[in-house]
């Protein structure tokens, strides 16, 4: 018979680190409480100076990275609830309430980019650039797998790392998340030098070498299915996470762009029109043309669109039930969803006209300049013990490294410092570094 996952344990309220569940002490869920441990984290609260495709804006309006997570949890929650509905369907005997699916989506969402550096995917971009060229020699002596995660950083295991390590470090398993949330968090369940995970969960990897046990742990409890080369399928509920961060960013970007001026109306308004009117439904009968304001409209397309799409991504995730559960669903939802060609088109316009805008690029360009300056004094205190007087975290590096720290360990120190900055933190630790010596610094 061919392996099959079950709710018992994809949703087991068993804790990292912990093996057990927590004692119940008021009327919260487990999944409750993960939610409450994120929100009050560091980590988290950095988000809201962190990019989530303009930085530096100069107007409040436009998202963050925090705002974003906010948003998504919020689509999360409904996508669980909505998706647990359907486990019943399936399932009539699940004991688990639908509420509870929507609160482990809810507490993983919440989470899915804690572990994004400064400037967003660019500053990604930026440390692997680095490692590549000035930084180099840093990753010649490390294994290729170690040496994979530097030249190919990736956030979304440093946020893996973040909730299993670095938050509350004194505590085996960090904040101790439930195993069902972290599964549900890990979007791509593989390490670096592993080639088993294929089509969606195979793009990118999901935790660094350093926190394979903790994973191991994760897919034990949540009894996911390996594959070969160390991987194993995504837990169901990530899809649904995927899905959540996918709508919010094609719909809300394009709300984003148009309000720092680099979407006109008349373009955003026919991209969401054919889903945000899904069904023949006319907005200008459901009070659309009383609106006043451009922005008024658009938001009132944004929110129609974001309700019809929750509702085409649980129908989704229901035709294809049976294949999540195997494990053999290697899609994502939203390329499985009815509105799948209209949100390609809307990235496609969305790529040309703000992803890759003249005004976003230019700061990611300082953003990069900004983290290779950063990367470099911080390998230098990591590996030199220099100090360098400007900033006392930076200087703390240089003891922070113990000696008995591998090469591998000491470049972990080194992005541990880089993507725990803010975008704010970042320049302004560059500009405090190259302070005459002709870089952004120099007085005029």
């Amino acid at each position: 018979m061919a392996p099959r996952m079950h709710w018992n344990s994809l949703l087991t309220t068993t804790r990292l680190g912990r093996g057990r569940e927590d004692a119940v002490r008021d009327a919260r869920s487990e999944f409750q409480r993960d939610v409450d441990r994120i929100v009050f984290c560091s980590a988290f609260r950095r988000l809201q100076d962190k990019t989530q495709v303009h930085p530096l804006p100069e107007i409040d309006y436009v998202r963050t990275r925090l705002t974003h997570s906010l948003e998504v949890a919020s689509v999360g929650r409904s996508l669980g609830t909505l998706a647990g509905s359907a486990v019943r369907e399936f399932e009539p005997h699940e004991p688990a309430p639908p509420a509870e699916f929507g609160n482990a989506v809810s507490a993983a969402c919440l989470a899915h980019d804690i572990g994004n550096p400064p400037f967003g995917h660019p500053g990604e971009d930026a440390i692997r650039a680095w490692f590549a060229g000035p930084g180099s020699q840093y990753v010649t002596l490390l294994t290729p797998e170690q040496a994979g995660e530097f030249l190919n950083f990736e956030g979304n295991a440093q946020g893996f790392r973040i909730l299993t390590r670095l938050q509350h470090p004194q505590n085996d398993g960090g904040l101790q998340l439930t195993h069902a949330t972290l599964g549900a968090f890990t979007k791509y369940p593989r390490g670096a030098g592993s080639a088993g995970a294929d089509g969606a969960a195979g793009r990118k990897y999901g935790y660094f070498a350093a926190e394979s046990a903790a994973f191991a742990e994760v897919a034990e409890h949540t009894g996911l299915i390996a594959r070969v080369d160390g991987a194993w399928c995504r837990h169901p509920l990530a899809c649904l996470v995927e899905a959540a961060d996918d709508l919010c960013y094609h719909v809300i970007d394009l709300e984003d762009g148009y309000r720092v001026g680099l979407m006109d109306f008349a373009t955003a308004e026919a991209l969401l029109l054919p889903i945000a009117t899904a069904h023949g439904e006319q907005p200008l009968g459901l009070g659309y043309g009383r609106l006043a304001e451009d922005k008024g409209r658009l938001e009132y397309l944004r929110a129609r669109a974001i309700n019809h799409l929750v509702d085409a991504i649980v129908a989704a995730f229901r035709d294809h039930y049976p294949a999540l559960m195997a494990g053999s669903f290697t899609d994502d939802l939203v390329g499985r969803c009815r509105y799948a060609t209209e949100l390609a088109r809307i990235y496609e316009v969305s790529m040309r006209r703000i992803y890759r805008s003249g005004a976003v690029m230019e700061v990611h360009e300082l953003g990069t300049r900004a983290l290779h300056e950063v990367l470099a004094r911080a390998a230098d205190a990591v590996f030199l013990g220099r100090v360098t007087g400007v900033d006392a975290s930076l200087d703390a590096l240089a003891s922070e490294a113990a000696a008995e720290f591998t090469r591998y360990e000491r470049l972990l120190c080194v992005t541990d410092f880089v993507a725990g900055m803010t975008d704010t933190y970042a320049l302004g630790l560059y500009r405090r570094l190259t302070a005459g010596q002709g870089g952004p610094g120099t007085a005029t």
